[in-house]
C-alpha cells in the first residue's frame, strides 16, 4: 500500500511541476494577461513570416505583441493589431514594419518612432508600413540580373 502512495505521490509532484511550467511559459510569452496595453492597427501588403503572438520591437526590445492578422477582402492587404506597452506613446507619424533577425532567423513587427508632437491614441491605425520581403524573391531577382549581365558580355564578345 505504501507503495502505491508513493507513487501517486511522485505523480502529484511531476503534475503540479508541469502546471508551474505553464504558467511561467503563459507568463514569458504572449498567451498571458494583456494588462497594461493599448492597440494599434496596420495594413501590409505582405505578413509573411509574422504570427499571432510575435514580437513587436522598438529599438530591438520587446514592447508588444501581434494580437490579429486578418486579409482585407477589398484592399487585399493584411491588417494586423498590435497591443503595445502603456508606457509607448508613439507620434502619430511612426513606421511599422515587418523586420528579419537575419538571413536564418525569424520575422518580427519593428516600430520606428517618428518626430511629431501628437501621440497615437488606442485603435489608431500607423499609416507608414513596410510589409516582408522574400529572401527567395531578392535571390531570384539576383541571379536574374547576374543571368543576364553574363549572357549580355558573351553576345558581345
Amino acid at each position: 500500500m505504501s507503495e502505491s502512495r508513493a507513487e501517486v505521490l511522485a505523480g502529484a509532484v511531476v503534475l503540479a511541476a508541469a502546471v508551474g511550467f505553464l504558467l511561467y511559459a503563459g507568463q514569458q510569452t504572449a498567451m498571458g494577461p494583456q494588462g497594461g496595453t493599448y492597440e494599434l492597427k496596420a495594413s501590409f501588403r505582405s505578413v509573411e513570416g509574422i504570427t499571432v503572438g510575435g514580437d513587436v520591437r522598438l529599438a530591438g526590445v520587446k514592447v508588444g505583441t501581434v494580437t490579429s492578422l486578418k486579409l482585407n477582402p477589398e484592399t487585399y492587404f493584411a491588417d494586423a493589431t498590435v497591443a503595445i506597452q502603456n508606457a509607448i506613446q508613439l507620434p502619430v507619424d511612426s513606421t511599422i514594419l515587418i523586420s528579419s533577425e537575419g538571413l536564418l532567423g525569424g520575422n518580427f513587427v519593428e516600430l520606428q518612432p517618428g518626430g511629431m508632437p501628437d501621440i497615437l491614441a488606442p485603435g489608431d491605425e500607423i499609416e507608414d508600413t513596410q510589409g516582408s520581403i522574400s529572401l527567395i524573391a531578392l535571390l531570384m531577382k539576383f541571379v536574374g540580373a547576374m543571368a543576364g549581365d553574363g549572357s549580355s558580355s558573351d553576345s558581345n564578345g
